[in-house]
C-alpha cells in the first residue's frame, strides 16, 4: 500500500514541425525543450534500479510540472481559449501530431516485456498523459514514506517518525487525488459540453474519464486509511514484534494505548466506500476490447476488504473494551471473513493454507527490503497478522474467564455503521505561464536552439549493463543551453 505503479514513457516529438504561433513564435520552440527534459526524466528513472528511483521521483515530478503549463498553453491557443492571466495565444497546425506514450494500466502487464506503445494525435491527449505521470508520481513518493514502516530488517521507528512517515504519505496521495480528480471533470466537461469538442475523439484506457477517476477515488481511499494508521497502535506492535533489529522487548512490552474504535470503524468504512467507487470506475475502463490491467483491479478489491476488515477489527476493540469479549471475538472472525481467511482454520496448527501465507510473508518481506513491487496486498497479510493476535488473546479469555457464546457472523455484519468522511479533495490548480514569460515567447525563436539528434527508445543501442554512452546525442548540450535562457513558470 499504495500499489506499485510504473511511471509512462514517452517518445521523442517535435512542437516546432507541427504548430506555429503569430502571437508567440517562441512558445512551440519553448514546449520542445521542457518536454525533451520530461521525456528524459522519465526514461532515466524507468532505467534506474528500484532502491535509486526513491530519489530520483521529485526530479520527474518538477520536470513533468515544468513542462505541463506549455502544453497546456499550445492547446488552449489551438482553439482559441484564454490562459488563466486572461491572455489569448494564437496556435495553427502545420501537420498532424503523432506522439508515442508507453502506458501504465492499458491491458495485462507480462513480466519481463514492455506494453505496448500508444499513438496520440491530439495535444489534449497528450496533457491528460502528462497529468496521469504527475499523479502516479505523488502517488509512488507517498510508497517511498511508508516504506520503513513495514521493513523488517531496518531499525524500528518512533512514534514521531511513524506520524511525520504516515502525514507525508497523505499529503502526496490527496495531491495525487486532486490531479486525477481535477483531470477527470476536464475531460467530462471538454468531452461534452467544450468548445473544442473532438468528434470521435479517442481515450485510451489510461486517459479514459473512467480510469482517472478511479485513480482520484482510490488515492482518495488510501488516504483515508491512513489517517486510521497514524493512530492505530495495533500494525505497530506486530510489526516491532517482527522486526529483527528492535530490542526493546527485553525491557518493556509495546504499548497499546485506548483507541477511538467506533471513529476509527467509520473510517475506514469511508475509505471501503471510495475503494469500491474506483473499482467500479475501473472496470467500466474498456476501450476497444481492452481493460484495464487485472492486477490492479484485484489490488482496489483487496483494499476494499481490507478497509472493512479494519472496520471489523476496531469494532470488535470497542466491544472488548466495554466488556464484550465474545462479541470481539465475533468482530474478528467477520474480519476474517472480509479477508478470505477461514476462520475455522485461522491460527490452528499447520496447514497448506498457513504455510501458503508463511511463505507468501517471506517474499513480501523480501520485496519490502529491495524496495520492489511491495504493497500489492494492500496490506491483507498485516491486517491478518493484527486480527490472527487479538483473536489468540481474546479467545483465551473467553475461555478461562468470561465464558460466552460468539454471535454469529451475519449477526455482526448486520450491525456496520455508515462511513464518515476525514479529507476533501482539494481543488487542483495547473501551473500557468506568467505575463513575463508570455511577453519573452513574443520574439521569433533561433533556429538553433531546436534539437538535433533527439533519439526515441526505439533507436537506443544499450550496452549489456546499461545505456550506451551517447545514446543521445547533442541533447545534453542543448538542454542545458536552452534551460539557462527558458523563461520561468508561476504556479497559481
Amino acid at each position: 500500500m499504495p500499489y506499485p505503479f510504473a511511471l509512462p514513457t514517452t517518445s521523442s516529438f517535435s512542437f516546432t514541425a507541427c504548430f506555429e504561433s503569430d502571437s508567440h513564435p517562441s512558445l512551440p520552440l519553448c514546449a520542445n525543450t521542457y518536454r525533451g527534459v520530461a521525456k528524459d526524466a522519465l526514461k532515466k528513472h524507468k532505467r534506474l534500479d528500484p532502491a535509486s528511483q526513491v530519489g530520483h521521483l521529485p526530479s520527474v515530478r518538477t520536470a513533468l510540472l515544468d513542462y505541463l503549463p506549455y502544453v497546456l498553453a499550445l492547446n488552449a491557443g489551438l482553439y482559441d481559449l484564454p490562459l488563466p492571466t486572461g491572455e489569448r495565444i494564437r496556435v495553427k497546425p502545420t501537420a498532424q501530431p503523432s506522439i508515442k506514450w508507453r502506458p501504465t494500466l492499458n491491458g495485462d502487464f507480462v513480466q519481463g516485456r514492455d506494453r505496448s506503445r500508444l499513438r496520440c494525435h491530439s495535444l489534449s491527449q497528450e496533457s491528460a498523459f502528462v497529468m496521469s505521470a504527475i499523479g502516479f508520481t505523488y502517488i509512488l513518493e507517498a510508497r517511498s514514506a511508508l516504506q520503513p514502516l513495514y521493513s523488517t530488517n531496518s531499525e524500528f521507528l518512533g512514534v514521531q517518525e511513524r506520524t511525520t512517515a504516515i502525514s507525508t504519505a497523505t499529503k502526496n496521495l490527496m495531491s495525487s487525488a486532486s490531479v486525477f480528480k481535477w483531470l477527470g471533470d476536464t475531460m467530462i466537461h471538454t468531452e461534452k459540453t467544450g468548445p473544442h469538442k473532438e468528434v470521435n475523439q479517442k481515450f485510451f484506457v489510461d486517459i479514459a474519464p473512467s480510469t482517472v477517476s478511479a485513480m482520484a477515488s482510490l488515492s482518495h481511499a488510501e488516504a483515508t486509511l491512513l489517517a486510521v494508521l497514524k493512530d492505530d497502535p495495533y500494525p505497530a506492535a506486530v510489526a516491532q514484534d517482527r522486526n529483527k533489529n528492535d530490542k526493546e522487548w527485553m525491557f518493556k512490552s509495546p504499548e497499546i494505548p485506548k483507541v477511538r474504535a467506533p471513529l476509527y470503524a467509520r473510517l475506514c468504512l469511508a475509505a471501503s466506500e471510495h475503494a469500491a467507487r474506483a473499482l467500479s470506475l475501473a472496470q467500466s475502463s474498456v476501450q476497444e476490447s481492452t481493460k484495464m490491467d487485472s492486477n490492479i483491479l484485484k489490488y482496489m478489491e483487496d483494499f476494499r476488504r481490507v478497509s472493512r476488515a479494519k472496520a471489523c477489527r476496531f469494532l470488535g476493540i470497542d466491544a472488548e473494551l466495554g466488556g464484550q469479549t465474545a462479541d470481539g471475538i465475533g468482530w474478528l472472525q467477520a474480519g476474517l471473513q472480509e479477508l478470505g481467511v477461514d476462520v475455522k482454520s485461522s491460527g490452528k496448527g499447520l496447514s497448506l493454507s498457513s504455510l501458503k501465507r508463511e511463505l507468501s510473508e517471506i517474499m513480501e518481506d523480501r520485496r519490502v527490503d529491495k524496495e520492489k513491487a511491495w504493497g500489492a496486498d494492500a496490506g491483507r497479510l498485516e491486517e491478518t497478522r493484527v486480527i490472527e493476535m487479538l483473536s489468540n488473546k481474546w479467545n483465551k479469555i473467553n475461555d478461562t474467564m468470561n465464558t460466552k457464546p460468539i454471535p454469529s457472523i451475519n449477526t455482526m455484519l448486520a450491525k456496520i455503521p455508515s462511513g464518515r468522511e476525514i479529507h476533501a479533495i482539494a481543488d487542483f490548480q495547473p501551473p500557468s505561464l506568467d505575463r513575463a514569460t508570455l511577453s519573452n515567447m513574443q520574439g521569433a525563436p533561433d533556429p538553433n536552439d531546436d534539437f538535433v539528434g533527439d533519439l526515441s527508445s526505439e533507436d537506443e543501442v544499450l550496452s549489456p549493463t546499461g545505456p550506451a554512452v551517447g545514446a543521445f546525442p547533442g541533447t545534453k548540450d542543448s538542454y542545458n543551453r536552452s534551460a539557462s535562457t527558458a523563461p520561468s513558470t508561476t504556479y497559481y
